[in-house]
């Protein structure tokens, strides 16, 4: 006996594919999920239920702005651990071919990726035939300046300022995400077959003399690869300890800070600093999330103040229409 059978019959469940088989259908099951008979809840957007939010959130963070933002301003530089940051200006990090411009498997000490780079890091890959280590633009454009600060003793000799370079790197970038590759002893062979970046001075291998500290696990570089996000940015350089209790980490006085200028900006209009910050509950100097909470709830609560002046405008307009009709 000949049988018709068609595309529909497949959606709604036509003929079975063999005698006393099942039919085969792409139907969705009869269930309330599959068929979206859930139960669900749709607000009633009122006046009475709106505008209370608005005022609720200007209420709270308006409060919340102005004790981050006094916070950050009562930051001082004689309390505590002072931190040593270097800035730039003009120098946008977060393009989008720089921020891939990286190979994450090298930097994690993987020993193919060593020596055969991902093409992400075009055109900073290879050099004279060789793969470069570390390799992309990000890494080839790292910060190298030296920083060195002095204060000024009473007779005119410069005393040098404690900077330790160690510490200043998130613990799970340090710890996790950068290795070193495998190998013996000697960081230089396990680097073998590579090049340094085009604009470095010396090899990754080189960078320090503390093992603990060289190659791809030198906290410098890995401060560098964590991107900024806007163009005028700031990062840790080195920690300055607090020795005593009873007198301050950088006393009243005169100091000289000595850069050996290695990092050019000219090219792309930049501006190079150095900033000296402690830190509080909030991390360092950034008024920034200070004014983004009073900005946010100051709009929230003048949107408030108006919705509430045009309800209660139209709502006895409304009122008065029904009395005279």
């Amino acid at each position: 006996m000949a049988m018709n059978y068609n595309a529909k019959d497949e959606v709604d469940g036509g003929p079975p594919c063999a005698p006393g088989g099942t039919a085969k259908t792409r139907r969705p099951d009869n269930t309330a999920f599959k068929q979206q008979r859930l139960p669900a809840w749709q607000p009633i957007l009122t006046a009475g239920t709106v505008l209370p939010i608005f005022f609720i959130i200007g209420l709270i963070f308006i409060p919340i702005g102005i004790g981050i933002f006094v916070t950050s301003n009562n930051i001082r530089e004689i309390e505590g651990n002072v931190f040593m940051y270097y800035g730039l200006s003009n120098f946008y990090q977060n393009h989008r071919r720089y921020v891939k411009s990286r190979d994450d498997s090298q930097l994690n000490g993987d020993s193919s990726a060593l020596l055969n780079p991902s093409k992400e890091c075009e055109p900073y890959r290879r050099n004279e035939d060789k793969p470069i280590a570390p390799c992309g633009a990000i890494a080839n454009s790292m910060f190298n300046d030296t920083l060195e600060l002095f204060l000024i003793g009473n007779d005119s000799y410069p005393i040098p300022i404690a900077l330790k370079k160690k510490g200043i790197a998130w613990w799970t970038d340090k710890n996790v995400k950068f290795r070193n590759p495998p190998g013996g002893d000697n960081l230089e062979e396990r680097f073998k077959g590579t090049t340094k970046p085009v604009n470095w001075l010396k090899p990754v291998y080189m960078l320090d003399s503390d093992p603990d500290n060289n190659g791809f696990i030198n906290e410098d570089f890995i401060v560098w690869m964590r991107t900024a996000a806007l163009p005028t940015f700031r990062k840790l350089y080195r920690l300055i300890e607090r020795k005593s209790d009873l007198h301050p980490t950088l006393p009243a006085g005169r100091y000289s800070l000595n850069v050996t200028y290695n990092y050019p900006v000219h090219y792309f209009d930049g501006r190079k600093r150095m900033i000296l910050s402690t830190i509080s509950w909030m991390g360092g100097k950034n008024p920034f999330l200070g004014i983004a909470y009073i900005a946010v709830g100051s709009i929230s609560f003048l949107l408030g103040v108006v919705l509430l002046v045009i309800n209660h405008k139209y709502r006895n307009s409304s009122n008065t229409a029904d009395i005279t009709i």
